[in-house]
């Protein structure tokens, strides 16, 4: 799914979800670095080249621009993806949700309707960044960015709205994804002097990724320049769109761990799945009552359940995370911790949500994530954690924008 340019602010050292974030470390590193190290570890990739040639430079028509095709950037048929990774020692979490909406972008003297996703990034469990993003695909099947509306985030609260721009009022749309990409192939999706800019090159074809649930064949390796010449490396693949995102210089990486509904399950799903989450909120209210007998039974609960769901496929991103946030758990009850296994239990329930996507229509994972927050939101209240509560309230404010209405 689409992932726009992102202003990294400094997280506050007084809120961070620390099980969650030590269990999506080494999981995500280490499926993810030879990924991003392409073209080592890949299949049937082209060789790179250092030709190139801008193929941006046609004026695109739109006839019918919200529906995309483009099986490398499809904005339109994905209902949520969820991309996990690191930046340094800070977890990053996003979330890219289609919305139940169009908007029209008047450019060039036309009015072009554009496919909505709304972009929510965390930073160890803290809002960063919320964006809306606008999408269009041309006639001859290129995928066009027609702006965004950020919202920048510091200590829970907003920052800024560095990074907004939108087409034909600020300057031109961006190609963002050509129709047939082709090694040495050039295109900017942000181009306004002084406001934005992004410069993509191609450097790899037909490349094969491991995906949440298998290899997917036809992958894109591609090259960002940044306005400030930071360069970010991508790999963009179908049924998924940007697949992962590389930043050298800053430690970044970031990849998909599951995205609905290219990595749907079929059936039902797992009872075992369904007792998972409700062993969390069980877990919670114990310790919260100091019912250490009890609390240390539903954590071998919590076990059980998971050996039951991961004995079936669960994404090895998420497989990690859950198995993470277990540990922690039983560190938080093996210590008596209060505090700490009611925060593992909070997480263990919003893993649970990210596998049950899998089953789930998205609204639905997100009506109980809304619920997760919000009383994630009791327990920094009742900490006098300012930051973290500030940060809840935006968080369930995204989630709760991005519902149909």
């Amino acid at each position: 799914m689409m992932q726009t340019t992102h202003q990294h602010l400094p997280l506050s050292p007084a809120h961070r979800c620390a099980p969650m974030v030590a269990a999506a470390l080494a999981g995500i590193l280490s499926l993810g670095a030879a990924a991003v190290a392409l073209p080592g570890g890949t299949a049937n990739a082209a060789a790179s080249t250092t030709a190139t040639r801008r193929v941006d430079l046609a004026t695109p028509t739109f006839s019918n621009p919200t529906d995309i095709t483009n099986a490398l950037f499809p904005a339109g048929a994905l209902d949520q993806a969820v991309q996990l990774g690191t930046e340094g020692d800070v977890a990053l979490r996003h979330e890219i949700t289609l919305r139940d909406e169009t908007r029209v972008i008047r450019w060039d003297g036309r009015d072009i309707e554009a496919v909505v996703l709304q972009f929510l990034a965390y930073g160890d469990g803290e809002i960063r960044e919320v964006a809306t993003d606008y999408f269009a695909q041309a006639d001859d099947g290129s995928v066009w960015y027609l702006g965004e509306d950020v919202t920048n985030y510091q200590d829970g609260k907003i920052a800024n709205h560095n990074g907004t721009w939108l087409a034909g009022r600020d300057g031109p749309g961006g190609m963002i994804m050509p129709a047939n990409p082709q090694v040495g192939d050039v295109y900017m999706p942000e181009n306004i002097p002084g406001l934005v800019f992004e410069e993509v090159t191609v450097k790899q074809t037909n490349v094969t990724v491991d995906g949440p649930n298998g290899p997917v064949a036809g992958a894109v390796v591609v090259q960002e320049r940044l306005m400030d010449g930071t360069l970010e490396d991508k790999i963009f693949a179908p049924g998924y769109g940007e697949f992962e995102a590389s930043v050298p210089s800053a430690d970044e990486l970031v990849r998909v761990a599951i995205a609905v509904p290219t990595d749907g399950a079929n059936g039902q799903r797992p009872k075992a799945l369904d007792r998972l989450s409700d062993t969390a909120r069980r877990l919670f209210d114990d310790a919260t009552a100091h019912n250490w007998s009890h609390v240390s039974a539903l954590a071998r609960d919590a076990h059980r359940s998971w050996d039951a769901v991961s004995a079936g496929d669960v994404p090895p991103l998420l497989d990690r995370q859950l198995n993470g946030v277990l540990d922690a758990l039983d560190s938080a009850v093996g210590s008596m911790s209060t505090a700490d296994t009611r925060q593992a239990a909070i997480e263990l329930e919003l893993a649970s949500l990210d596998i049950e996507m899998q089953y789930e229509e998205t609204q639905t994972i997100d009506e109980d994530r809304i619920e997760v927050w919000r009383l994630q939101l009791r327990v920094h209240r009742a900490a006098g954690d300012l930051v973290g509560a500030a940060s809840d309230r935006a968080i369930v404010t995204a989630i709760a924008d991005r519902l149909p209405d």
